[in-house]
């Protein structure tokens, strides 16, 4: 691996079994759920990212003279660009036009969440700074060095994209949209700060709810039973075989999750007439609360908006957390309050003809997300704009 620093040894391992958890997640620490040692296991365990489903993973460590893990990033073997939430399927395609491979790529993420947080896993103390410069420079190295055509670490912090960046990856800007708490009260308190026109759709739309008998219960921790995971998942694979054909997490994926990290979801069941019609996961994290999957058995009008927004907002107005994050695109959420925000991902390409095209696409890029960014915070739903 990289020589970069003499005194960290690093390594790829090819599972996250072979790392104990408390080391991981001495690393990961207790902010953002989704790089817990558990749920990364949950993913990979389950069957659901595997080298069979083209997530071979190939997660980095790096340990100290000491043999302490010190530092560490999720990181997978990918043969396909399925799951990512930053696309890169016209790269693959104006690549293999000019006679490369694009495939097998390397990818630092976490698979299937288009969650913002942190990539490079770093223990705090004293050395927390030089070994997160030791693993961005082993990231930008690793395609050379492992013999891929790129590497792509997505949904990572800004600090760590300056940082990646500085080690000569490329960055890409996008956005998604969240929600912020300003200190609400409740959920009218919210309503308050919004222009009549839209407080008004929003009231409207959930009375509409209301009005076709479904009640929403709000589950977390052991409150959440195999009935409430066997619904769940029935109504997830409904959804994506609507939406894309092929779901990407197992039924035994969500038993994992129950199992190991029940007191970090909150999973909002829908019920009509006594029978689950839909169902909401969402994750709980130190100051967020993260939106992530959702499904329904039938087409029941703005029971989406009730089931992954409305409710959310409330939760976390409760709980006093600082944000809502709803996931990967949407624009219709920005007129009921989550507003646009950018996003981050860094990309290391072996070739240096292909690095100079895809920085000059980058470059182009992200000054259009940053009219967009402006023109949709403009359109808001706020009497003022957020500060």
């Amino acid at each position: 691996m990289p020589d970069g620093d003499p005194a960290l040894t690093l390594e790829t391992v090819d599972g996250l079994a072979a790392v104990p958890a408390a080391e991981w997640d001495a690393c990961a620490g207790a902010d953002n759920p989704f790089v817990r040692h558990a749920f990364l296991l949950a993913v990979e365990e389950s069957g659901s990212a595997t080298a069979e489903t083209g997530w071979g993973p190939r997660h980095l460590i790096a340990r100290d003279a000491g043999g302490t893990l010190v530092g560490a990033v999720p990181m997978y073997l990918k043969g396909h660009s399925y799951g990512e939430y930053v696309f890169d399927h016209s790269w693959a395609e104006a690549y293999r036009r000019a006679g490369g491979r694009y495939y097998p790529k390397l990818q630092a993420c976490v698979p299937f969440t288009p969650v913002p947080g942190p990539r490079l896993l770093v223990r705090p103390g004293p050395q927390a700074g030089r070994v997160r410069e030791a693993l961005a420079a082993a990231l930008a190295g690793l395609p050379e060095r492992l013999g891929v055509s790129s590497l792509h670490l997505t949904f990572c912090t800004a600090d760590e994209a300056e940082l990646l960046e500085d080690a000569g990856c490329t960055i890409r800007r996008g956005f998604q949209f969240h929600w912020q708490n300003r200190g609400y009260a409740d959920f009218d308190a919210f309503l308050a700060e919004l222009s009549h026109s839209r407080r008004k759709s929003i009231r409207k739309e959930r009375r509409e709810v209301a009005a076709l008998g479904v009640e929403h219960v709000r589950l977390t921790g052991g409150d959440i039973g195999p009935a409430h995971w066997d619904a769940f998942f029935d109504f997830y694979i409904s959804t994506s075989d609507r939406k894309w054909g092929s779901p990407y997490l197992t039924r035994e994926f969500f038993d994992r999750l129950g199992a190991t990290m029940a007191d970090k979801v909150l999973l909002v069941m829908a019920r009509k007439d006594g029978d689950w019609v839909a169902g909401a996961l969402n994750l709980i994290g130190a100051d967020t609360l993260y939106g992530r999957n959702w499904g329904c058995s039938g087409d029941f009008r703005f029971l989406h908006f009730e089931t992954c927004y409305y409710q959310a907002l409330e939760f976390a107005i409760e709980r006093k957390l600082a944000r809502v994050e709803a996931g990967a695109q949407g624009e219709h959420k920005l007129q009921r309050g989550y507003m646009p925000v950018p996003t981050w991902s860094a990309h290391a390409m072996r070739d240096p003809g292909f690095r100079t095209a895809v920085a000059d696409f980058c470059r182009r890029e992200a000054e259009a997300v940053g009219e967009h960014i402006a023109a949709l915070a403009a359109e808001g739903p706020f009497k003022s704009l957020p500060s």
